[in-house]
């Protein structure tokens, strides 16, 4: 029997959990449009590399229920929120999800449930779904653990400013009758 190629761009999920199969690859990271855009420009390179693991699970009195086990990792450059220089950042997302019939379904269960829920459809677009997990896994604040450079003070690049006097000392001298210089 000849192994049945699977289509990432339109995976049937429910044949592919009732199948046991699984599926892997790698995409380049400019491919991912929304995940290109996160990293400083110009330094999307590399790849990213994905496997996706179809799984029925059976269900006491009732239809067996539709899994996917879903693995992503890559690098990005990112901007360090400490120092605005590039970052690497490695990015790993590792998730299941239960899918099921119906929107309406899939969003109930979503909200009942600490699975993903996802509704089941004829043709999922993997490549999406790998990128909208990664986007998740990308840090808030990226930096570094220490900044290759010092950072910068906050006078930098201006001239020093003159001395001010205390207004209070001047005061003071108006008092006694005689001014600083």
């Amino acid at each position: 029997m000849k192994a049945r190629d699977w289509d990432p761009l339109k995976l049937d999920v429910e044949a592919l959990a009732k199948a046991s199969a699984s599926v892997a690859g790698e995409w380049p990271l400019t491919e991912l449009e929304r995940l290109t855009a996160s990293a400083v420009t110009g330094t999307a390179v590399g790849d990213v590399s994905w496997q996706a693991q179809g799984e029925h699970r059976p269900v006491k009195g009732g239809p067996p229920q539709v899994w996917l086990h879903l693995r992503a990792s890559t690098g990005v450059m990112l901007e360090c929120q400490r120092c605005l220089r590039p970052v690497p950042v490695d990015v790993h997302a590792e998730r299941s999800f239960l899918f099921v019939q119906g929107e309406n379904l899939a969003a109930e269960l979503d909200a009942d449930s600490e699975d993903d829920v996802l509704a089941l459809t004829r043709a999922l677009d993997l490549r999406e779904l790998v990128e909208d997990e990664l986007l998740l896994e990308l840090p808030l604040v990226p930096r570094h653990d220490e900044c290759p450079e010092p950072l910068g003070t906050a006078n930098e690049g201006e001239p020093e400013l003159e001395e001010k006097s205390n207004p209070f000392a001047v005061l003071a001298s108006l008092k006694r009758g005689s001014l600083p210089n």
